[in-house]
């Protein structure tokens, strides 16, 4: 006996790796994303620590994320190019739970994101980028690179600033309140690396400039640390080594561990006050909505980035299988000591210049960051805050697409403008997760109110044989073009309500009604019975039979003399005839 099929088709794991597989992959394929892998993995050193930095916890974290979820995320997603790790979109989230919770709490509910960006890929959720407007888009993302770029300036400018906190007015006074302790030197080293990276690409040579910002801003720093400072004193430029330390399987030292990424369990990690975190209902239940803000942002990065790379690669990308690998290596990488991961753009993008054939390549750049960390966690510890500062600037510059909202602010419709304002302020001032809502509630009023614009009932001109056919005084034909839904129905059947009390019988055209939800149906009740009090029939005409459905069960049906529908109007010209010689 044969099985029913499933009334639904379950989403597939690894499609991006199974599909290069299926196009033919030889060692030429290999060749070529070894290489590409080779290059993002030496940028996504610089920057995975320094976003980890930016997010509040030790360096060590973010290079951990590279490693653990950026193979997981290649290995089962859906995307052929996507590169993940973490990225700067996700600081002015992921900051202030650290504030809050520590890095355990952090840690938590990047597992629980990653338990609902799975089930928001096995739901079918994977248009979710489609129902994103691009100014809610591009404001609350230049509004998180000003976060950013303000968030760096302590670091860059060697300012005594101490622990910012979760407010971005706050931590701008704080800021503004310490320039005074201005470092001269740390600025130096900082300006000196923010201008190697900006000149380098001009000499077009292979070798990112990230590392060469640092690898230059790190000598420079050691040549003043050694030659200038006071040994008893500590470093006057500080580094990555002066500032953090790690503790790990009974070993201690300063910087970044040079230990591969092991079991941990999250939630005996440490919180805010230092002390182990106690999960219980009410810590999960203050984490799901930073949770849910961080799988609503993932899936949309990360949605984005795979239709970037998909017109630069003329390929096709499984939304909801990448949502499915977004959420796996979410929920693996924290059992790691990872943060949150999504697809990076920017990565992306070099990882395709770069020459990349298939998922490999980004797996390849997860084994260069862990064979960084292994073997090279001493250097990585010199590397200056200020120049890290630097780079966050670059990342924050590009992330702001400053050319794009300036065009936007000046070509775009006032209602696409004050979104894009609104969503930009909100970011800055409060947060991304108040600002999306807001932003997207907007877009969806000034969609409607343009839906309901397009809808009209107009008069045909009765004199008009060619339009009327000749119809009786007593007949009035109206003719309603657009949607009937809540925010076009009340203003397109009141236009309705009689003027000419000679008439009798109206005729409703409606071929041009694509849809009509229920306030309509309400709507188109209430005049019925008015106009039956009024002694007046109505006859519909074009509806399809769908819409005549959904009137049979609201309790509108065909009553001789008072209404009817009919497909053409030929019919309801007659319908109407016949029902003025019964009334004489």
């Amino acid at each position: 006996m044969a099985r029913n099929p499933l009334p639904f088709q379950l989403p597939g794991i690894a499609t991006g790796l199974r599909a290069a597989w299926r196009d033919g992959y030889g060692l030429d394929d290999l060749r070529r994303d070894v290489l590409a892998g080779l290059t993002i993995g030496t940028v996504a050193v610089p920057l995975s620590m320094a976003l980890a930095i930016a997010t509040g916890v030790p360096p060590q974290h973010g290079l951990y994320t590279a490693i653990v979820a950026g193979a997981i995320i290649a290995l089962t997603g859906g995307s052929r190019f996507n590169v993940s790790g973490p990225t700067a979109a996700f600081v002015v989230i992921l900051f202030p739970i650290v504030q809050q919770y520590g890095l355990g709490g952090l840690l938590i509910a990047t597992m629980m994101a990653g338990l609902i960006l799975v089930a928001l890929g096995l739901s079918g959720m994977g248009r979710l980028i489609q129902y994103v407007p691009y100014p809610v888009i591009l404001g609350f993302t230049a509004g998180i690179a000003v976060v950013i770029a303000v968030l760096q300036v302590p670091d860059f400018l060697g300012l005594e600033v101490g622990p910012l906190g979760e407010h971005f007015v706050d931590n701008l006074g704080r800021i503004l309140a310490s320039l005074p302790s201005l470092s001269p030197l740390e600025l130096g080293v900082g300006a000196f690396t923010l201008g190697v990276m900006l000149l380098w690409p001009r000499l077009h040579l292979p070798i990112p400039a990230p590392l060469i910002g640092l690898v230059v801003g790190a000598l420079l720093a050691y040549a003043i640390n050694q030659w200038i400072g006071d040994p008893g004193t500590g470093n006057l430029v500080e580094t990555i080594a002066s500032r953090f330390t790690w503790e790990a399987h009974g070993e201690t030292g300063v910087g970044i561990p040079p230990i591969a990424p092991s079991l941990v369990a999250p939630w005996r990690l440490p919180g805010a006050d230092g002390d182990p975190l106690v999960v219980d209902f009410a810590l999960i239940r203050a984490l799901l909505g930073p949770a849910f803000a961080i799988a609503m942002l993932g899936a949309i990065e990360s949605l984005l980035c795979a239709v970037v790379s998909d017109g630069l690669t003329r390929t096709r990308h499984d939304p909801n299988a990448e949502l499915i690998g977004q959420g796996l290596g979410n929920l693996v990488a924290p059992l790691f000591g990872g943060i949150t991961a999504t697809a990076a753009i920017a990565r992306t993008a070099t990882n395709i210049r770069s020459g990349a054939r298939s998922p490999i390549a980004a797996v390849v750049h997860a084994l260069v960051v862990l064979l960084a960390v292994v073997a090279l966690a001493g250097l990585l510890g010199r590397v200056p805050m200020a120049a890290l500062a630097a780079l966050l600037f670059i990342v924050a510059w590009n992330m702001s697409e400053a050319r794009h909202f300036l065009h936007t602010l000046r070509s775009a419709p006032p209602g696409d403008v004050a979104i894009l304002v609104t969503c930009f302020t909100l970011t800055v001032l409060f947060d991304m997760v108040l600002a999306v809502a807001v932003g997207i509630g907007l877009a969806a009023a000034l969609f409607i109110r343009r839906m309901s614009l397009l809808t009209e009932t107009r008069r045909v001109d009765t004199e008009s044989p060619a339009a009327s056919d000749a119809l009786p005084e007593a007949v009035a034909l109206y003719d309603i073009d657009g949607p009937l839904f809540f925010g076009a129905a009340e203003k397109a059947l009141t236009s309705l309500h009689l003027v000419d009390h000679r008439v009798r019988i109206i005729i409703l055209d409606m071929h041009d009604v694509p849809s009509m939800d229920g306030t309509a149906i309400v709507a188109l009740k209430a005049l019925v019975d008015e106009m039956h009090r009024e002694g007046v029939g109505l006859v519909m005409v074009g509806l399809p039979t769908r819409i005549i459905v959904k009137l049979r069960r609201a309790g509108l049906r065909k009553t001789a003399g008072r209404l009817t529908w009919c497909r053409e109007l030929s019919h309801a010209r007659a319908v109407a005839r016949r029902w003025l010689d019964r009334a004489d």
